[in-house]
């Protein structure tokens, strides 16, 4: 199901949480939703599961106006989690799978399934308050999943959980990417967005400041910075670069061994600074500095903040 989302505007009563706000959320694709504290994810988010309502603007799936038969098709994981304590495992998620449509037999067996598959058969006929927080997160994550919804949002999916288990639920959210479904990932774990989702939404103060594939942004923020590894005399590289490079850092790893970080300017090529330096050293190794999401992300904060 593709989502798109035009021109939403959300108020309250002393701001307002989103501003002219338009997206597209495609099928088959994670989307990272991401921003501070007091952006208008949660907003968004909240809109899109019609706990509340945008004041102006309109979301439509596949074309059609949210409405209320789309709630079957939503499966949403918040960050403020909530189970039934004194409930047994397996009737716990029997119970919210039939909440959500499914008859019991179905809603049994599909329970049992997921148990299987995140590992905690064992536990089905505990109580919650005997799971370890991590395995609590996983009967949250199943009971997110256990209709096959079409529409998955997670908030802060692998909160809580040791590496291993993220790896687990990392997989599981992939495999769901490709059977089709449209999810949505709200996180400030960057490492995570980088790693799992396909495009990113970042906004700040209630506008979008960025938008698109991991590869495009990535891409439009490469800062035409490389570390240059060399032999040699170290002042005639510097007296090499004059003023169509800048030299950022640069590091001393053995007798006439360095690595240098050097910012192309005047639209130079890395293939210029090369054949400026090459009379001068021996080149042993040359690597683009490519910026991480989480760099993008500070960068592209402050300098929204700043202007």
């Amino acid at each position: 199901m593709q989502i798109e989302a035009q021109n939403i505007v959300k108020r309250y009563a002393n701001h307002t949480a989103l501003k002219d706000f338009s997206v597209t959320l495609e099928s088959g694709k994670i989307t990272g939703l991401l921003g501070p504290n007091g952006a208008g994810k949660t907003s968004f988010i909240r809109i899109l599961n019609q706990i509340i309502g945008a004041d102006t603007g309109k979301i439509t799936i596949d074309g059609q106006q949210l409405n209320k038969s789309h709630i079957a098709d939503f499966g949403y994981l918040p960050e403020e989690r909530g189970l039934y304590n004194n409930m047994k495992v397996l009737s716990h998620v029997v119970y919210l799978a039939r909440l959500k449509g499914i008859d019991k037999s179905t809603a049994t067996q599909n329970a049992h399934d997921w148990l299987d598959k995140l590992e905690l058969s064992d536990w089905k006929h505990a109580k919650v308050r005997q799971l370890s927080k991590g395995m609590a997160q996983k009967i949250q994550f199943i009971c997110t999943v256990i209709h096959d919804p079409k529409i998955i949002i997670l908030d802060e999916p692998f909160s809580g959980f040791d590496p291993i288990n993220a790896e687990l639920i990392k997989q599981e959210i992939l495999e769901l990417k490709e059977a089709g479904k449209t999810i949505v990932l709200s996180t400030h774990n960057m490492n995570s967005v980088e790693s799992i989702c396909d495009n990113i939404i970042l906004l700040n103060s209630g506008n979008k400041i960025l938008d698109g594939s991991i590869k495009t942004v990535k891409e439009a923020h490469r800062p035409d910075t490389y570390h240059i590894q060399f032999r040699g005399n170290v002042i005639g590289f510097t007296n090499a670069l004059w003023a169509g490079y800048e030299l950022i850092e640069r590091k001393q790893l053995g007798n006439e061994h360095f690595v240098a970080t050097i910012k192309l300017l005047n639209d130079n090529t890395i293939n210029n600074l090369l054949d400026t330096v090459i009379p001068h050293v021996q080149i042993e190794g040359v690597n683009e500095v490519i910026p991480s999401m989480n760099d993008i992300f500070i960068q592209a904060i402050t300098e929204d903040s700043d202007g």
